[in-house]
């Protein structure tokens, strides 16, 4: 058996229930192991009686190492863990060694999330959070607490963008670390928070982050993420796209010159058909794009040439 042994005292006046998955002959039943079935029977038992004691901690605690993916221990042990007022920081600390045990498993940050919230302060988390991106710095489930935290605690100002760029510094190409970044500049717009308005409202922001993304492209011309995160700031802070276009042009060179961003010409293309007498040039860096920059989409490129009314490439 697991690390409870249920014939001592502690157990003694509980019947376990087991799992009735259709008598003798069920149709499908699951595969449990005889540890995990007998352990699952027991906190059925106390859960039956809605009891919340040290017992249903060992309990859950046991389960989870067994399956931290069972939504409703999960909850049954928060429960239990509000209703005795326990040392959530004592929590907190076995949630560390869970989550790095099994760093993929929503139920566990969401675990965190009500367990913080009861405490009602962050001290640690961004420490946390950041020894688990140097495991999987696009770890979903920990760049939702992350956005959640800074949220719930009001951490916009609290080095999040700084964040942002060491990691980005050491990743050009993390695009969770490029989301965060976003969120954290206009995401209190996106919450109703008066007075902040991010690249839309504050000309300051807007050229803030226009820079840093001209610097990160310039590092990483071929990376998606730069001229995604740059598109976003000159369409929400109100900008031409045309503003881009002598800095889109270092990168694709359309007579000739080098190119080295198939998203540079890309963008350079729609900067073109915005232009008065622009349709034809357009055309060209699309044609360019499906022949030789990026022929994977070269269906795509079709599409964009047929709205600007021109005739598809040759075959």
């Amino acid at each position: 058996m697991g690390n409870i042994d249920f014939t001592s005292p502690l157990w003694a006046d509980l019947t376990p229930l087991p799992t009735d998955e259709g008598g003798d002959h069920p149709l499908a039943a699951i595969a449990y192991t005889e540890e995990y079935a007998t352990t699952m029977s027991y906190l059925r038992a106390v859960m039956a009686l809605s009891e919340h004691s040290p017992r249903v901690l060992l309990l859950t605690a046991e389960l989870i190492d067994m399956n931290p993916a069972h939504y409703t221990v999960w909850l049954y042990r928060a429960e239990t863990l509000f209703a005795l007022s326990a040392d959530l920081h004592e929590e907190l600390e076995w949630l560390n060694e869970t989550a790095l045990d099994h760093q993929k498993n929503y139920q566990i940050w969401h675990h965190r999330m009500l367990i913080v919230d009861r405490l009602g302060e962050s001290e640690g988390e961004a420490e946390f959070v950041e020894q688990m991106f140097e495991r999987d710095a696009k770890n979903y489930h920990v760049w939702s607490y992350r956005q959640w935290m800074v949220k719930r605690f009001g951490l916009w100002e609290k080095g999040e963008l700084e964040f942002t760029e060491g990691l980005i510094r050491r990743d050009v190409r993390n695009n969770s670390a490029w989301n965060h970044r976003w969120f954290v500049v206009n995401g209190r717009e996106g919450e109703g928070v008066e007075g902040v308005e991010g690249v839309k409202g504050d000309e300051g922001v807007r050229e803030r982050e226009v820079g840093f993304a001209k610097r990160e492209i310039g590092r990483a011309p071929q990376n998606l993420c730069g001229w995604s995160y740059l598109r976003g700031v000159v369409r929400k802070g109100g900008m031409r796209l045309g503003e881009l276009k002598e800095f889109a042009g270092q990168f694709a060179g359309l007579d000739g010159g080098e190119v080295r961003s198939s998203h540079a010409l890309d963008l350079m293309a729609e900067i073109l058909a915005e232009e008065e007498g622009g349709r034809e040039r357009a055309g060209e860096a699309l044609d360019m794009l499906m022949e030789t920059y990026d022929p994977v989409r070269r269906n795509y490129w079709e599409y964009r040439k047929g709205m600007l009314g021109l005739p598809s490439a040759a075959a």
